[in-house]
């Protein structure tokens, strides 16, 4: 059970790393300072939940 949760947490970070990297970059295209702060926390947040995954692997 603990390995389909990692994997879903290495998902869902990566997803949220791509959406980040996305928002990041659509608001420096439009000069949107706020989209791109939303990006990068975005991906702070994708890459919290990716090592959120590894510890569960190193656990288990």
């Amino acid at each position: 059970m603990l390995g389909r949760d990692s994997s879903k947490d290495k998902n869902d970070g990566a997803v949220d790393r791509a959406k980040g990297k996305m928002k990041e970059a659509g608001g420096a295209l439009t000069g949107d300072d706020k989209t791109k702060r939303e990006g990068r926390t975005d991906q702070r947040k994708g890459r919290a939940k990716e090592k959120k995954g590894n510890l569960k692997d190193l656990l288990s």
